[in-house]
């Protein structure tokens, strides 16, 4: 978690709100980063969980990730829920809880539902205090 929160520290930079992700192999190795970068690209699809996903297929030369864990700071949303389920990541870690968006378990529970093709094992709440301290320090100064 401490690599997905160094990447979530690098979006504000240009503007983003501060989300963060990395993707692991089963050695444990990063084969995936990104930080959210919606604003600076002017892409919605710019998520912190998009980019590492797309990193990590072209690091592996797969699209298949199902030996690989998504560690990100925020509860994924559902747009992100589903790139996990298509990607077939094999778990997923989080840190802060998304009770506006969040669709791993706050507003939806995507990866859960019966109807997903892929139900990757999830652990919530993983540094959860200093992933949502960086959500409140950039909402705060923007208010």
């Amino acid at each position: 978690m401490g690599l997905a929160l160094a990447e979530a520290a690098r979006a504000p930079a240009h503007d983003d709100v501060p989300v963060g992700a990395v993707v692991l192999d089963r050695a444990g190795s990063v084969i995936g980063r990104g930080h959210n970068r919606r604003e600076v690209d002017a892409d919605p699809l710019g998520h912190a969980e998009l980019m590492a996903i797309a990193e990590a297929a072209t690091i592996t030369g797969r699209w298949r990730l199902d030996d690989a864990t998504l560690v990100v700071t925020l509860e994924p949303c559902a747009m992100c829920a589903g790139a996990l389920v298509g990607s077939r990541i094999s778990r997923v870690v989080f840190g802060a809880f998304d009770d506006k968006a969040g669709a791993v378990g706050s507003v939806w529970d995507l990866l859960r539902d019966r109807a997903a093709l892929h139900h990757p094992t999830v652990r919530s709440g993983v540094r959860a205090e200093e992933s949502a301290d960086l959500l409140r320090e950039f909402f705060s100064a923007r208010r």
